[in-house]
């Protein structure tokens, strides 16, 4: 008979299991898998010359295997005769290793073997700790990139659990190829690090390295640097910055986390250093989407200097084949590849467009008047080329967008000309900056208006019953870049574009890239970058309660679902891969979409905060941005909303009071 108890106990048990299985936050920095069995995922750590993709592999008994995918991104390989014409883009130097590379360990001539797992944490590393095995030795090992070296270090941690002194002998690992390449001949090596034979006393530690080494035969030998002491130096660094505190603890790791993804992934380059996506295919190189466009309005707010470093940097490449192209009759490449030397591609895609829309974010937010005037032509340039692109209906041709003829988007879409039309506003404040008169401004003025007018007139349609936009003049079916025109600031129709994106295109993954009833295949694809820009738009719209649910829900499924512990680029393409410009598409969702930054000069910005109706207080503190460090905190006041930046640079603070949804600008050198 089946007892009430025995269906209570049984609950429980399931209960627990799950609670037992499920991810969980340990801090900001760090997630914890506690006795995890039956899973399998990988996570991607990089450093200024590797990138690491660790494949873990934990069986029904908790058995861990592991796959360490290595990629040296400077190290450029020869391509093969018969491969396609596109290998030359992914012809990096990489290797694989598995677990067979390991040392064996020996204790009273017993091999030790590793026991199952009793945790596995991620805080920028990967720490699998084991369960205390037959021999009394509990293994604990640590994976992390060096931050400088072309290296990979797994370390072991062995601790005695026993009562009594024990005598552990270390099998030693050496392996070496050499394989030529552009730059010479390569070295792909392993080797362990560590005394022949080890004791410890009770509860006594002692740590082991392997080490993973790409360089180039040449290279001088930097093995004394301490690799791991400069992993969490980068890691450190990111947390102080531009410190997000809300009472969703949820959304303040994954903001930390995405922090972290962001700015690791930046490598040494012959073009300088570049922040580049990553995901096991893009590496020093730099794109029109993700580093101007997506990643490097975020760095100057982060304010550690590579970032805002490499989107310089990203810039230069593309203003300097804008020189050779005075007249702007021919487009801009899309992206500069293996270390600069391999351009791509041929169609435009609306490059400049979101060069201009990101770059001048990115001068105004970091606040150099110098780097501000520097960088003039390359602005002018964009405003130019895509003002020559706009069509008899005024809107901006181009022959497709960043998902590059994935799937159709006719000879005008909806992201070129809103992306054109977000540089225009920013370019109005930009070029007040740089002091210009105001006629010039005023003419500006006139064409965002135009602009605005043409994009409604011409995408405005009734799509699957609902008033939003049709993505290009032909389609007749909701697509995710509808959300466009809420990120720049047109809102007229806001609600049926919400309920396109929150109803009819969300799913467990976020927007889908489109319902296509006739193309069953498209309705399966998401990219997160997409999902990103919808909440950030729909905040910046006004719909703070529904995008506070939804942002939410889609953070919960990244940071501690089944696939953790970042934002990824897509699906099925890439299989989620850890791209490294959406993580700080998703910081930027908290910065212009929660607080609602958005920059009005080099140092002043207006501030419209999206406090939700059940917080009392949210801030971002040692912002890095606009030629300063402040802080700021916006608490509810009765019926009002209070909002406070503190400028650290001159010990100056200013508090005023708005109503929910009002706005505020902020000068930080007049507080």
């Amino acid at each position: 008979m089946i007892t009430k108890a025995f269906l209570t106990s049984m609950l429980l048990s399931v209960v627990t299991l799950t609670f037992a299985q499920s991810w969980q936050i340990q801090s900001t920095k760090a997630i914890v898998k506690n006795n995890p069995k039956s899973y399998t995922d990988n996570i991607e750590m990089s450093g200024k010359r590797i990138s690491a993709i660790v494949y873990y592999n934990i069986d029904s008994m908790g058995y861990l295997s592991l796959k360490r995918q290595l990629i040296f991104p400077q190290l450029r390989l020869h391509i093969k005769d018969n491969d396609p014409s596109w290998a030359v883009y992914r012809a990096y130097l990489k290797e694989e290793f598995s677990d067979e590379m390991l040392p064996l360990l020996y204790k009273d001539d017993k091999r030790i073997t590793m026991a199952p797992l009793a945790s596995l944490v991620i805080d920028g590393t990967i720490i699998f700790k084991h369960k205390v095995g037959p021999s009394g030795i509990e293994i604990e090992r640590q994976l992390y990139p060096s931050a400088w070296q072309g290296r990979f270090i797994e370390e072991w941690k062995l601790t005695n659990r026993t009562e009594v002194s024990a005598n552990i002998k270390v099998g030693d690992i050496k392996w070496l190829q050499n394989k030529p390449g552009y730059s010479g001949s390569y070295e792909v090596s392993v080797h362990s690090e560590h005394p022949d034979e080890i004791t410890l006393l009770p509860n006594q530690s002692e740590k082991i390295n392997i080490v993973y080494e790409g360089k180039n035969s040449n290279d001088q030998d930097k093995s004394n640097v301490d690799d791991k002491k400069e992993r969490y130096a980068l890691l450190d660094k990111a947390h102080s910055n531009l410190v997000f505190s809300s009472p969703d603890s949820v959304l303040n790791t994954l903001f930390a986390f995405s922090k972290v993804r962001a700015v690791e992934s930046i490598f040494d380059s012959k073009m300088g250093i570049v922040h580049s996506p990553g995901g096991g295919r893009y590496y020093a190189g730099v794109w029109a989407n993700d580093q101007a466009e997506y990643a490097a309005p975020f760095f100057p707010y982060l304010g550690i200097e590579d970032g805002n470093l490499a989107s310089l940097n990203a810039y230069n490449m593309f203003f300097n084949q804008m020189k050779t192209i005075p007249n702007h009759d021919k487009n801009i490449w899309a992206s500069f590849e293996m270390n600069g030397d391999v351009p791509c591609c041929g169609d435009d895609r609306g490059d400049a467009a979101m060069i201009a829309f990101g770059s001048l974010h990115f001068l105004l937010a970091k606040g150099d008047l110098s780097a501000a005037k520097e960088y003039e032509p390359m602005i002018n340039w964009c405003l130019t080329y895509c003002e020559k692109k706009k069509n008899s209906d005024g809107v901006i041709d181009s022959q497709t967008d960043e998902m590059e003829g994935r799937i159709p988007t006719g000879t005008a879409n909806l992201s070129t000309s809103c992306l054109y039309y977000g540089a225009l506003d920013l370019a109005i404040d930009y070029y007040k900056a740089l002091n210009y008169s105001t006629a010039f401004i005023t003419t500006l003025t006139t064409k965002k208006q135009r602009l605005k007018s043409a994009i409604n007139k011409y995408f405005g349609a009734n799509v699957e019953g609902l008033d939003t936009y049709k993505y290009y003049k032909e389609h007749q079916n909701l697509r995710h870049w509808i959300c466009l025109p809420l990120v720049v600031g047109i809102h007229e129709k806001k609600e049926a574009t919400t309920e396109a994106l929150f109803n009819r295109l969300w799913s467990e993954n976020g927007v889908h890239v489109e319902k296509n009833s006739t193309n069953p295949d498209i309705s399966k694809i998401f990219w997160d970058r997409a999902t990103l820009y919808a909440l950030r738009g729909t905040f910046i719209a006004g719909n703070t309660e529904e995008t506070l649910k939804k942002l939410k829900a889609f953070s919960q499924t990244r940071l501690l679902g089944n696939r953790v512990p970042y934002v990824v680029e897509a699906y099925p393409e890439g299989n989620m891969a850890h791209l490294s410009a959406e993580s700080a598409l998703y910081c930027r969702v908290i910065l212009e979409g929660m607080f609602g930054i958005k920059p009005k000069g080099l140092s002043s910005f207006l501030l419209t905060p999206r406090l939700p109706k059940d917080w009392n207080e949210m801030s971002l503190n040692n912002v890095q941005a606009f030629g300063s460090s402040f802080d700021i905190t916006v608490k509810r006041i009765k019926n009002d909303i209070e909002v406070t930046t503190f400028n650290r640079n001159i010990n100056k603070r200013k508090s005023i009071k708005i109503l929910q949804g009002g706005s505020t600008v902020f000068d930080l050198k007049k507080l």
